[in-house]
C-alpha cells in the first residue's frame, strides 16, 4: 500500500496475457490505509476487470503461521474462479505460491526498471514521488490548505493567488455560487446543499491538484455561517463532516481590508464576530492557523510564508 503505478503495469500486463483477470485487494485492520479505500482505488483504476476485497486477517509473513502457505491459498481459492490457472505478482515469493496453488507464475518487472518505485518510498515521501501515485490515489496525499474567515476579506482573490505560485488548482465557494443563484434567504436544507456542494467541489479539485490543493473555505465556515442564521445551532452532520475533514494548514483571514457589498454580503457588522468565532473554532480542536492580515500583497506573502514553514514542520516529521 498505497497502489501505486507499479501496481497499475502489473495489473495491465497480467490482463493483456489472459481472458479473465481477477485482482486481489487483501487487507488486514491494523494496516494505515482503510482496505475499503484501496479496493476503491483499484477498482476506480480498472472498472472492467474482477476486483475483490479480501479481509482475511491472515499472517503477514511466513514466519508468523506455521501454515502460512495454506491459509493464503485457502484465501485465494475462496475469492478467485475455479479454473484459476496463472497468479501474476511483482514477487519471488510468487514462484512458492504458484508451486502450492499447482498453477503457472508470471513474473512481471522484479527488478522495477520499468516503474521504479514501492510502496515503501512513497509512504515515506509521498511528494518526491509524486508522479508514480495515480490520479485516483493523490487525494489521500494531497496537502490541503483551507482559506477561511469572514465575509469580504480576500479568501476568493488569496485562494486563486495561492494556486498560480505552486502551479496548483483551488476550489472555489460553493456556497457564494448557490446563493448567487437562489439568493440569500437560506433554509437548513440550503444549507445542507451548501455543504454537500463544497464537499463534492473538494474532491472533483483534489483529483487535478499538483501536491497541493486551496479550498476557499471549508465546512467549519459552513458551521458558523448556520449559527449566524439560525441562533447558534448547525445540522450535526455538518459538524460530523468538518470533523472528518483533514487539513494540513488553515489561513484565517483577518477582517481588515474594506467590506464590499456584491450582492450577496450582508453582515459587514459580525465580521469581527466571525473572525474570532473561527479563531475560537481552530484553537479548541488544536487545529493548525495561521492569521493572514495586511494589504492583498502582504497577504499573499504572509500565506506563501505560512505554508512553506509548514511543510518545513511535515518534512522534519517524516525524516522522524
Amino acid at each position: 500500500m498505497p497502489y501505486h503505478r507499479g501496481h497499475e503495469f502489473l495489473i495491465r500486463s497480467a490482463r493483456e496475457q489472459v481472458e479473465q483477470l481477477t485482482v486481489l485487494v487483501c487487507s488486514i485492520a491494523s494496516e494505515p490505509i482503510p482496505g475499503w479505500l484501496r479496493y476503491h482505488w483499484v477498482k476506480t483504476a480498472f472498472p472492467d476487470l474482477d476486483v475483490r476485497h479480501v479481509t482475511d486477517e491472515n499472517p503477514q509473513v511466513p514466519e508468523e503461521h506455521k501454515f502460512f502457505w495454506e491459509i493464503w491459498c485457502d484465501t485465494i481459492r475462496r475469492n478467485t474462479p475455479a479454473d484459476l490457472d496463472t497468479v501474476f505478482t511483482s514477487e519471488r515469493y510468487g514462484d512458492t505460491l504458484a508451486q502450492k496453488l499447482g498453477i503457472r507464475h508470471v513474473l512481471i518487472d522484479l527488478e522495477r526498471r520499468t516503474v521504479p518505485i514501492s510502496a515503501t518510498l512513497i509512504r515515506a515521501d509521498p511528494m518526491k514521488h509524486w508522479d508514480f501515485i495515480p490520479e485516483v490515489v493523490r487525494p489521500h496525499y494531497i496537502r490541503r490548505v483551507a482559506l477561511v474567515g469572514p465575509e469580504s476579506c480576500g479568501k476568493s482573490y488569496l485562494a486563486e493567488k495561492l494556486a498560480v505560485h505552486f502551479q496548483t488548482v483551488f476550489v472555489e465557494e460553493y456556497g457564494r455560487t448557490y446563493c448567487e443563484r437562489f439568493g440569500t434567504q437560506l433554509s437548513e436544507l440550503d444549507f445542507a446543499h451548501i455543504a454537500g456542494g463544497q464537499l463534492y467541489r473538494e474532491d472533483e479539485m483534489a483529483r487535478q491538484a499538483n501536491r497541493i490543493l486551496f479550498c476557499d473555505t471549508d465546512l467549519i465556515v459552513t458551521q458558523i455561517w448556520s449559527e449566524v442564521y439560525f441562533q447558534g445551532q448547525c445540522q450535526p452532520w455538518i459538524l460530523w463532516a468538518n470533523h472528518l475533514r483533514r487539513y494540513d494548514l488553515f489561513l484565517l483571514l483577518a477582517p481588515d481590508i474594506p467590506w464590499e457589498d456584491d450582492g450577496t454580503r450582508e453582515y459587514a457588522h459580525t465580521r469581527e464576530w466571525q473572525f474570532e468565532r473561527l479563531r475560537q473554532e481552530l484553537e479548541s480542536r488544536n487545529l493548525p492557523y495561521a492569521i493572514i492580515s495586511g494589504d492583498f500583497e502582504t497577504r499573499t506573502q504572509q500565506a506563501i510564508h505560512a505554508i512553506g514553514m509548514r511543510n518545513e514542520e511535515r518534512g522534519m516529521r517524516n525524516e522522524e
